[in-house]
Order: structure tokens, then sequence, then C-alpha cells
């Protein structure tokens, strides 16, 4: 299928910020077996949270990507760990809603907006803040968070960054997730402690229900940022 017909309707950049910031989780999500993708969609309905972000870490991912679209039309389904342009490509032949990066790079962004695709690009610092800014990106992952000053980088950069919102990612967790959705910057969060490899492996998705339920019970005590 071309990319042109199975993308048509997708969401607009704009449609993706409001759907994030509206769930305020995105599950960081590596499947070794694409046979895994549907019991772990049910999954994530169950305890509330109807996203993934399937990484393409594994060859399993762009498999699990078009079976999540063709089977689960209720989840929204996007292609992380994007690294190159012929990522982006396959991401969009499977039907990924959207595509997030690790870092910036400016090919990798053409390439989505090629495609028809939104993109959260991953930053780190004012300089890609500005990079990512003048690309037309507004919203950006944070990347790796804690790793990169955490709340008190996002806080900094919340004052010459008004038009930007971030989705912080790697080292957060159930017990600082309430501090970071707090943040007025920030449109949610990324994370796999409620979608651990290890748990997929196990077929263990009683517990990934509850971990879900865990994480949007904490969702639920923060309020949404300014303009949502």
């Amino acid at each position: 299928m071309l990319r042109e017909e199975l993308l048509r309707g997708d969401l607009t950049v704009d449609g993706l910020e409001k759907r994030v910031t509206k769930l305020r989780i995105v599950p960081v999500v590596v499947l070794e077996d694409a046979n895994d993708a549907l019991p772990l969609c049910d999954a994530l309905m169950a305890g509330g949270l109807p996203i993934a972000e399937v990484t393409f870490r594994t060859e399993a991912a762009a498999e699990a990507i078009a079976l999540i679209r063709k089977e689960r039309s209720d989840i929204l389904v996007g292609a992380g760990t994007v690294l190159t342009s012929e990522h982006v490509f396959r991401a969009a032949d499977v039907g990924a809603a959207f595509v997030v990066t690790p870092g910036f790079n400016p090919k990798v962004v053409s390439a989505a907006f090629e495609c028809g695709l939104s993109i959260i690009p991953g930053v780190n610092s004012p300089t890609q803040v500005e990079m990512a800014m003048a690309s037309g990106c507004r919203l950006l992952k944070f990347f790796p968070a804690a790793a990169s000053g955490g709340l008190a980088m996002l806080k900094a950069l919340s004052g010459p960054y008004k038009d930007v919102r971030f989705v912080p990612t790697g080292g957060v967790n159930p017990e600082n997730l309430a501090e970071y959705l707090s943040l007025d910057n920030v449109a949610a969060c990324g994370g796999s402690w409620m979608v651990e490899k290890e748990l997929i492996a196990d077929k263990d998705f009683e517990s990934v229900v509850k971990l879900v339920c865990q994480a949007t019970e904490i969702v639920r005590t923060v309020p949404l940022p300014p303009n949502s």
C-alpha cells in the first residue's frame, strides 16, 4: 500500500500534541515478537492508556506496528528509536501515526514531513531546541531526561522557549512522574516501566494492566498544562 494511502487522515502535528497531552504518558515498547503486540495493546487499553511507541530496536517492530494498525485501531501507535530516513519510510509504510527520535537529525525530520508523519524529535540542549523550532517542530522529546538535568533543565528551558512542549523520557518512573507532569512545558512523559521487556516476554499482561492503572492514577492527580 502506498504511504499516501496509508497515512491519509492521520494526525496533524497539532492533533498529535493534543492527544499526547490528554494521555500524559507515552509507553515506550520493545517487542521481540510481533505476536505480543495485540495482547500488549489490550493491556494498555484495559489500563486506560491507548497509545504505544514501538521502538525500531527489534526485527519485529515493523510487523508489530502494522498488526496494531490493522487490528487495534483505537490504539495510537507510533515508531520510536527512529534514526534514519529509511526508518521513517518504513514506519510510514507499516502505518505508524507518528515517529519519535532520540536525537535531532534534520534529514529525519524532513523525511517525516515528506511522508506526512508527525514527529517528536529528541533534544537535550538549547541549541537543539532552536534547531527543532526552526524545522517547525514544537512537541519535542527531552532525552535522556534524567542524565540531561531532569526537572531543573526543563524548568530552565521554560524561560526562553514558551512555544514548545516536551516529552521527557529516560529516568522517568512512578516516583517522579507527577513532578515532571506538573511542569507547564511538559506535555507528557515517555517511559517503559509499565511495559518492561521481561513482562512482555513472560506474557505477564496482567501485571502490565496493573502498572498502567497505577500510572494513570498518578496522571489523574496532576492538572493539565495551561491552554491544553
